[in-house]
């Protein structure tokens, strides 16, 4: 270990005067068996350090063939290894400038030891969770109602949030979101998505009786619903469908759900697509609209990100293209874009890469570096960068 006068001896060899440097010399020094490898570093942005000095942890996710992701409550961030030419120290010991404020009794020397060392650190990019693979896992047992006639239930495949969890790389919070989007619940401690002719099934029982009730699809009683509804399906069933279809509010003791014209709109366009190549546009307008309860008004927009629109074929058609089922990866999203469709305009593209945006992030962003934009018509229309095997 260096003494004071070894110090001082070093400082005037090197040239520098005692005066200009804070009085507290610190000597490093490597502990015994010290190793590159034990010790991992990760920079922290604000949002984490205050995470992490609440007491909160963070997860690490990912499968063997996946590519790990660090994972807050709320956030999920992509880890990389960055590389430096600094070496970094590890020193529990050692402190900062700030906090050498004593001056008192002149230079001293205090000794700290080095308890690791690394070349590199773990960065972090705040990143969209990764959810696909939600859906797919549930979709492996989906739920098809109670089970009929002594009938035993399928319990293979079926995941509890903490399955999930271990599975999905996303936060909690994100993870509950799209749970919610896709319309699952949680059955006997499980979460199940319901099977789609299920579900059409239950919102059929629910927009038949605002029908015969004449009810104004603003104002559903929950009460009555389950009630007349209750010999049909079981009453968890028939909430969980309002919650989905409906927003709640209370009115003199009463609870009623508001049905979302758009979301019941776009699930019985879905119900009619699902079973054609293509439709024949007027036609299927016209059947859209009469499968909806009466005072809705059905519109091409709710639609966006569900159904594309041909309007170059004679005749005019539609047909069933759900972002959901097209690829994470965005390489892969829009190559399968323009496989599907050679040009297309920014409208018709946008609901199909929304998703892909990160934070402040646009889509016209990702336009002008996954595609090529040219004229047709008058009408500005984007086609790949590269050629695409159809």
């Amino acid at each position: 270990m260096r003494s004071l006068e070894e110090v001082q001896a070093t400082l005037e060899i090197a040239k520098l005067k005692e005066e200009d440097l804070v009085p507290t010399v610190q000597c490093l020094s490597f502990g015994d068996n010290v190793s590159s490898a034990d010790y991992c570093l990760m920079e922290l942005d604000e949002t984490l350090c205050r995470h992490i000095e609440a007491g909160d942890s963070l997860v690490i996710r990912g499968d063997k063939d996946e590519h790990a992701v660090l994972c807050s409550s709320d956030r999920t961030y992509d880890l990389k290894i960055a590389d430096t030419s600094n070496l970094l120290l590890f020193v529990p010991g050692c402190r900062t400038p700030e906090q050498l404020t004593d001056s008192r009794g002149g230079s001293r020397v205090e000794h700290a030891q080095i308890w690791g060392f690394c070349n590199s650190y773990w960065e972090l990019r705040k990143q969209r969770p990764k959810l696909k693979k939600l859906k797919k896992l549930l979709m492996e047992n989906p739920y098809e109602g109670p089970s009929l006639g002594g009938q035993e239930e399928n319990t293979e495949n079926r995941y509890t949030m903490e399955d999930l969890l271990e599975r999905i790389q996303a936060s909690e919070e994100e993870l509950k979101t799209h749970l919610e989007t896709i319309h699952a619940c949680q059955i006997e401690g499980y979460w199940r998505v319901l099977d789609f002719d299920y579900e059409m099934k239950l919102l059929g029982h629910v927009t038949q009786l605002v029908d015969s009730e004449s009810w104004s699809f603003n104002k559903v009683s929950l009460q009555t619903s389950l009630e007349e509804l209750a010999p049909l399906e079981p009453r968890e069933m028939i909430e969980h469908c309002l919650n989905c279809y409906g927003k709640c509010y209370a009115e003199n003791g009463e609870v009623f759900y508001a049905l979302h014209e758009d979301k019941v709109c776009r699930g019985l366009a879905l119900m009619l697509l699902q079973n054609a190549v293509k439709f024949n546009l007027r036609e299927f307008q016209d059947v859209w609209q009469q499968s909806v309860p009466e005072g809705m008004s059905t519109r091409l927009e709710q639609l966006k990100g569900v159904a594309l629109v041909d309007r170059t074929s004679r005749p005019e058609t539609i047909s069933l293209l759900r972002v959901d089922d097209l690829p994470e990866d965005t390489v892969e999203r829009f190559n399968q874009l323009f496989s599907l469709r050679e040009k297309w305009t920014e409208d018709d593209i946008t609901p199909y890469i929304q998703d892909l945006c990160g934070e402040k992030q646009t889509t016209g962003a990702l336009l002008t570096k996954y595609a090529r934009s040219s004229m047709q018509n008058g009408i500005k229309v984007f086609n790949s960068r590269r050629p695409v095997a159809l």
